[in-house]
């Protein structure tokens, strides 16, 4: 049965599920729809909406930030707008030596467009795309 048919919802592993609500809530302004256990951590995940429906799944894990690849990636209308946001917000947008970046540490895409990138507080890197 192929895969391509079903809703695919990104899973992060995070250390402490507290300090993650507070950088995905309050920095990222995610939107809870679900909480509950993880193995044996009561309310030690949680469900978060993006795009319309439930996108990301949080988890309380010994294995949290151990990947150096972006995990998920969103794609924006205006990227300067929202790396302003989320510079408020607090979030650090970070640099790759391999890339030129602008004052905002936004860069060129390969294949046209411009990409951002920022990490949670494990490590988790996370990636802002635009077209334009």
């Amino acid at each position: 049965m192929p895969l391509s048919t079903y809703h695919l919802r990104t899973s992060i592993a995070v250390s402490d599920i507290q300090k993650a609500v507070a950088f995905y809530e309050g920095k990222l302004g995610l939107q809870v729809l679900e909480s509950g256990p993880s193995a044996d951590i009561a309310e030690g995940s949680r469900v978060y909406g993006s795009g319309g429906g439930p996108a990301l799944n949080v988890y309380q894990s010994v294995t949290a930030g151990k990947s150096q690849a972006t995990l998920a990636t969103w794609y924006v209308d205006d990227i300067d707008q929202i790396v302003d946001e989320l510079v408020s917000a607090g979030v650090t947008f970070i640099r790759y030596d391999q890339f030129e970046h602008d004052a905002k540490g936004i860069c060129a895409r390969a294949g046209g467009g411009r990409i951002a990138w920022f990490q949670d507080p494990d490590g988790n890197t996370f990636a802002l795309e635009a077209d334009v």
